[in-house]
């Protein structure tokens, strides 16, 4: 079934990493530059029974550390990207959705694992995907370029640099 609806990248060189040896020395918006805009990603859940592909450039990549991610996903912040068309494949099909917010948002999940797989807002054209859940996540598209909800993020977690912060997803 086609959806249409709503990171660092690994350093690849010595370059790419600070004089510290922990940050890498170019913003995400940088890393982005030169994208190419038209590629095919898969991805999917832990126990492997949803698949899927995804076409076209990351949109609006981002973390979000508001209190709902942190619940869905067990984790002080969940990564997601935007992609315009979602192929479900795989014996499981689609994921189970989840009405997070009353005719608003609801959330993909696998019914046999449990992994968080996907997002449709009413707001937003692109369907999102939780990132971690591609089989490559080291496309420089996917790099966070904003971070929501940084002020309810743990203490102890860096920012991610050069991205914008706001209180909306």
């Amino acid at each position: 079934m086609n959806s249409t609806m709503d990171g660092f990248a690994a350093p690849q060189n010595a370059t790419d990493i600070s004089v510290d040896g922990t940050l890498p020395c170019r913003t995400p918006a940088e890393d982005a530059q030169g994208v190419e805009t038209g590629g095919e990603r898969t991805g999917g859940c832990l126990c492997g029974r949803i698949r899927f592909t995804v076409r076209g450039p990351a949109v609006f990549p981002h973390t979000c550390a508001c209190s709902h991610c942190q619940r869905l996903g067990g984790t002080p912040v969940m990564w997601w990207a935007g992609f315009e068309t979602v192929t479900w494949t795989g014996e499981g099909g689609e994921p189970t959705w989840y009405e997070t917010f009353a005719g608003e948002a609801k959330r993909g999940f696998c019914p046999v694992c449990g992994s968080r797989l996907a997002a449709i807002d009413s707001d937003i054209s692109e369907i999102g995907i939780n990132v971690t859940a591609l089989d490559d996540t080291s496309g420089p598209d996917l790099v966070p370029i904003h971070a929501s909800f940084r002020d309810n993020a743990v203490r102890w977690l860096p920012l991610v640099p050069g991205t914008e912060h706001g209180t909306a997803g």
